[in-house]
């Protein structure tokens, strides 16, 4: 664009030469000549011909007429060329944004990579877990080195692994990329596994290592209405398998023998509010994903949240339990007639972040014992406890727990010993964070009973009570946390 200008000036520049010279001293020679004709000396600097006329002015009015015309031009061209220039702009910023992909802004281009992490590679999938060592000493030294009456910690006097977890899990989200359905599978090695899975129908080798493992189905129904079909752990207790969730390291007698652990089948959710949820259940029954006969259990789980310090939870459970018992190929018994039915209650408090209680209430009755040459059946049997527990943390790092429970079997049925036996427990917590994935506890618990149920010694005479000290160490994992 400059250089135009240039040429223009300087054209303009060589026309008032060309014309101011020849007019110049066309004056002088008239003024010295007095008035005459100018001399041919001129016509011959202006004209290439040899010829000696001189140049008129007319021809002078022609020669200035052109360089005027040629400027004329060369301003029109200039004025169109900005005027394209112009348009060129306007459709430029008027261009719409670049589709991704074809081509990339260059403030775009300036933006660093996002970084990739394990989250953004698994998306709504999430993988945790734990494992979950202890070392235990039971003070009655029994000689095959246990503890009696005991879950999980069954062990004494060596390191012994409770469970490792590891968990794949992705929640329903009907509003989210993920879409509507979900998993959870959850798998386990250890003693916990074993014996949360030894009592199943379908032999310990069946799914000795799944813990849990259903599908989620997110349906439109008012709020949505959440059901999983699988096998899933049960809504019963205060206390549930993981040692990492639970206040103590122990599990206490209403989890051990009061509910049970697990079951397989379906259950449907629906939360109203932030206040009140309920769920439905209809599963195979307790602890077995083969069926023992051909009845099933109902159940009902009714959650409230009077207010936000406040959490209280009521679960019922009713169906046959007893075993399919018969003759040949001819039943003895109709053992869908005795339904086992069980109520739970847990309530918790807590006030503010240090502090917090809670209270579990089980009450189970229903089961017979069954006596087949000659046939008998006996009156129902029933068990009932409670439990109190109250947690302190004076810091984040930090927390106390203590725990009481009574329990009674009244006919012996799901201890397996006497009946009336009633049986007590006391133990005291301690929890040290050490790092954000690593629980230290140590735990001194205490168990009596009112008759002599613990081993002793090397095959003595059992005694009432047990006494144990224990420590455990958890390491938890999240693919969540990682970065």
């Amino acid at each position: 664009m400059k250089k135009r200008y240039g040429v223009c000036f300087g054209m303009l520049a060589l026309g008032m030469t060309v014309v101011g010279t020849p007019v110049g001293r066309a004056q002088s020679r008239l003024e010295a000549n007095g008035g005459s004709g100018a001399s041919s000396g001129s016509a011959t600097s202006m004209s290439p011909a040899p010829a000696p006329a001189a140049s008129s002015p007319a021809d002078l009015d022609r020669r200035i007429e052109a360089l005027e015309q040629e400027l004329s031009e060369l301003r029109t061209e200039l004025t169109a060329r900005k005027e394209a220039e112009t348009v060129a702009a306007s459709a430029v910023a008027m261009a719409p944004a670049p589709t991704p992909g074809l081509a990339v802004a260059p403030q775009d281009a300036a933006k660093p990579p996002e970084k990739v992490t394990v989250a953004s590679l698994l998306g709504p999938t999430s993988v945790s877990g734990f494992v979950d060592t202890y070392y235990q000493v039971n003070f009655n030294h029994p000689a095959d080195n246990g503890a009696d009456f005991r879950a999980f910690d069954f062990r004494s006097h060596q390191i012994a692994l409770n469970m490792i977890e590891l968990i794949l899990d992705k929640a329903p989200d009907a509003s989210g990329p993920a879409g509507r359905t979900g998993y959870h599978v959850s798998l386990g090695f250890g003693d916990a596994m074993n014996s949360v899975n030894v009592t199943d129908p379908g032999g310990l080798g069946f799914a000795q290592y799944l813990k849990e493992g259903y599908f989620s189905y997110l349906a439109p129904v008012g709020k949505g209405l959440q059901v999983d079909v699988g096998k899933f752990v049960t809504p019963m207790g205060a206390e549930v398998i993981e040692s990492k969730d639970n206040w103590n390291y122990s599990r206490g007698l209403l989890f051990t023998y009061a509910i049970p652990f697990f079951h397989f089948g379906a259950r449907a959710k629906y939360t109203f509010n932030d206040k009140y949820n309920i769920t439905g259940f209809l599963v195979n029954g307790w602890n077995n994903i083969v069926e023992n006969n051909s009845g099933k259990t109902y159940g009902l789980s009714f959650g409230w949240n009077p207010d936000k310090k406040t959490a209280i939870t009521v679960n019922y459970l009713a169906g046959s339990e007893t075993p399919t018992l018969a003759a040949g190929s001819l039943p003895v018994v109709n053992t869908n007639n005795f339904w086992r039915q069980t109520w739970d209650a847990v309530a918790m408090y807590t006030p503010n972040t240090k502090f917090s209680a809670m209270v579990n209430f089980d009450y189970g009755r229903g089961d017979r014992f069954i006596s087949t040459f000659p046939t008998t059946v006996s009156p129902p049997v029933y068990w009932t406890g409670g439990a109190g527990y109250v947690k302190y943390s004076p810091t984040d790092k930090d927390y106390v727990a203590l725990r009481y429970e009574y329990y009674e079997d009244h006919d012996g049925f799901t201890l397996g010993t006497f009946p009336h036996l009633h049986m007590n427990e006391v133990t005291a917590t301690y929890q040290r964070t050490l790092a954000s994935h690593l629980l230290t506890r140590f735990e001194y618990r205490r168990d009596w009973a009112t008759r002599p149920i613990f081993d002793y010694s090397h095959f003595a005479v059992p005694v009432k009570q047990q006494n144990t000290a224990t420590m455990g160490l958890i390491f938890l994992f999240d693919s969540r946390d990682a970065k």
